[in-house]
Protein backbone atom coordinates (compact mmCIF):
# COMPACT_ATOMS: atom_id res chain seq x y z
CA UNK A 1 0.00 0.00 0.00
CA UNK A 2 1.43 3.39 -1.00
CA UNK A 3 2.26 5.76 1.84
CA UNK A 4 1.16 9.36 1.30
CA UNK A 5 1.44 12.36 3.58
CA UNK A 6 -1.23 15.05 3.23
CA UNK A 7 -0.94 18.50 4.76
CA UNK A 8 -4.00 20.77 4.69
CA UNK A 9 -5.22 24.13 5.86
CA UNK A 10 -8.20 26.38 5.33
CA UNK A 11 -8.77 30.07 5.96
CA UNK A 12 -11.52 32.64 5.71
CA UNK A 13 -11.54 36.41 5.38
CA UNK A 14 -14.60 37.12 7.45
CA UNK A 15 -16.48 34.13 8.79
CA UNK A 16 -18.53 33.68 6.71
CA UNK A 17 -16.67 35.37 3.89
CA UNK A 18 -14.21 34.62 1.12
CA UNK A 19 -12.49 31.35 1.95
CA UNK A 20 -9.45 29.53 0.69
CA UNK A 21 -7.77 26.21 1.21
CA UNK A 22 -4.44 24.60 0.43
CA UNK A 23 -3.12 21.06 0.45
CA UNK A 24 0.20 19.35 -0.16
CA UNK A 25 0.39 15.65 -0.97
CA UNK A 26 3.77 13.96 -0.66
CA UNK A 27 4.50 10.52 -2.12
CA UNK A 28 8.00 9.10 -2.55
CA UNK A 29 9.57 12.55 -2.22
CA UNK A 30 7.31 14.07 -4.89
CA UNK A 31 4.91 16.85 -4.00
CA UNK A 32 1.56 17.81 -5.48
CA UNK A 33 0.33 21.23 -4.37
CA UNK A 34 -3.33 22.20 -4.78
CA UNK A 35 -5.49 25.09 -3.61
CA UNK A 36 -8.84 26.74 -4.18
CA UNK A 37 -11.24 29.40 -2.96
CA UNK A 38 -14.95 30.13 -2.59
CA UNK A 39 -16.77 33.44 -2.34
CA UNK A 40 -19.12 32.83 0.57
CA UNK A 41 -18.07 30.15 3.03
CA UNK A 42 -16.67 29.48 6.50
CA UNK A 43 -13.26 28.53 7.81
CA UNK A 44 -14.54 25.09 8.87
CA UNK A 45 -15.88 24.37 5.38
CA UNK A 46 -12.50 25.34 3.94
CA UNK A 47 -10.65 23.07 6.39
CA UNK A 48 -12.81 20.12 5.31
CA UNK A 49 -12.60 21.07 1.62
CA UNK A 50 -8.80 20.97 1.77
CA UNK A 51 -8.86 17.38 3.03
CA UNK A 52 -11.58 16.33 0.58
CA UNK A 53 -9.76 17.90 -2.37
CA UNK A 54 -6.53 16.12 -1.49
CA UNK A 55 -8.29 12.76 -1.15
CA UNK A 56 -9.97 13.19 -4.56
CA UNK A 57 -6.55 13.20 -6.22
CA UNK A 58 -5.61 9.74 -4.97
CA UNK A 59 -5.91 7.04 -7.64
CA UNK A 60 -5.79 4.05 -5.29
CA UNK A 61 -6.20 3.13 -1.64
CA UNK A 62 -3.23 4.30 0.42
CA UNK A 63 -1.74 4.45 3.87
CA UNK A 64 -2.25 8.11 4.75
CA UNK A 65 -0.94 10.52 7.33
CA UNK A 66 -3.23 13.56 7.27
CA UNK A 67 -1.81 16.62 9.01
CA UNK A 68 -4.02 19.57 9.94
CA UNK A 69 -4.16 22.32 12.53
CA UNK A 70 -7.96 22.05 12.52
CA UNK A 71 -9.41 20.40 15.62
CA UNK A 72 -12.79 20.76 13.89
CA UNK A 73 -11.65 18.46 11.07
CA UNK A 74 -9.67 15.93 13.07
CA UNK A 75 -11.41 15.48 16.43
CA UNK A 76 -14.47 13.72 14.97
CA UNK A 77 -12.11 10.96 13.78
CA UNK A 78 -9.55 11.03 16.60
CA UNK A 79 -12.29 10.97 19.26
CA UNK A 80 -14.77 8.81 17.27
CA UNK A 81 -17.47 11.50 17.39
CA UNK A 82 -18.39 10.84 13.79
CA UNK A 83 -19.64 7.36 14.64
CA UNK A 84 -21.97 8.88 17.23
CA UNK A 85 -23.19 11.50 14.75
CA UNK A 86 -24.06 8.80 12.24
CA UNK A 87 -25.78 6.66 14.88
CA UNK A 88 -27.84 9.71 15.93
CA UNK A 89 -28.78 10.59 12.33
CA UNK A 90 -26.24 13.44 12.13
CA UNK A 91 -27.05 14.98 15.48
CA UNK A 92 -24.49 16.02 18.08
CA UNK A 93 -24.43 14.91 21.69
CA UNK A 94 -26.76 17.81 22.59
CA UNK A 95 -29.12 16.76 19.74
CA UNK A 96 -28.37 19.76 17.51
CA UNK A 97 -27.75 19.12 13.81
CA UNK A 98 -24.13 18.51 12.77
CA UNK A 99 -22.94 21.43 10.65
CA UNK A 100 -21.51 20.80 7.17
CA UNK A 101 -23.09 17.34 6.90
CA UNK A 102 -22.63 17.41 3.11
CA UNK A 103 -18.86 17.68 3.52
CA UNK A 104 -18.66 15.14 6.35
CA UNK A 105 -20.57 12.62 4.23
CA UNK A 106 -18.34 13.24 1.22
CA UNK A 107 -15.25 12.89 3.41
CA UNK A 108 -16.52 9.59 4.82
CA UNK A 109 -17.01 8.24 1.30
CA UNK A 110 -13.51 9.32 0.26
CA UNK A 111 -11.69 7.77 3.23
CA UNK A 112 -13.20 4.31 2.72
CA UNK A 113 -10.49 1.73 2.18
CA UNK A 114 -7.60 4.00 3.15
CA UNK A 115 -5.53 3.44 6.27
CA UNK A 116 -5.49 6.84 7.94
CA UNK A 117 -3.56 8.41 10.78
CA UNK A 118 -5.02 11.81 11.69
CA UNK A 119 -2.31 14.12 13.04
CA UNK A 120 -3.04 17.44 14.74
CA UNK A 121 -0.31 20.04 14.31
CA UNK A 122 -0.02 23.42 15.97
CA UNK A 123 -1.16 26.15 13.59
CA UNK A 124 1.10 29.07 12.65
CA UNK A 125 4.01 27.36 14.35
CA UNK A 126 6.99 25.29 13.24
CA UNK A 127 5.35 22.83 10.83
CA UNK A 128 6.72 23.99 7.47
CA UNK A 129 4.13 22.23 5.31
CA UNK A 130 1.21 23.42 7.43
CA UNK A 131 2.54 26.96 7.09
CA UNK A 132 2.82 26.48 3.32
CA UNK A 133 -0.81 25.32 3.20
CA UNK A 134 -1.86 28.35 5.23
CA UNK A 135 -0.03 30.62 2.76
CA UNK A 136 -1.72 28.84 -0.16
CA UNK A 137 -5.15 29.30 1.42
CA UNK A 138 -4.54 33.00 2.05
CA UNK A 139 -3.17 33.55 -1.46
CA UNK A 140 -6.26 31.98 -3.06
CA UNK A 141 -8.44 34.31 -0.96
CA UNK A 142 -6.52 37.32 -2.23
CA UNK A 143 -6.62 36.09 -5.83
CA UNK A 144 -10.39 35.56 -5.69
CA UNK A 145 -10.87 38.96 -4.06
CA UNK A 146 -8.84 40.64 -6.84
CA UNK A 147 -10.73 38.77 -9.57
CA UNK A 148 -14.04 40.01 -8.16
CA UNK A 149 -12.78 43.59 -7.86
CA UNK A 150 -11.97 43.54 -11.60
CA UNK A 151 -15.53 42.53 -12.55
Amino acid sequence: MKRVEIYTDGACSGNPGIGGWGAILIYNGTEKVISGAEMQTTNNRMELTAIISALKILKEKCSLKIYSDSAYSLNPFINNWIEGWIAKNWKTKDKSPVKNVDLWQELLTLICGHEIEWIKVKGHSDNVNNNRCDALARKTIENLRKQNELK
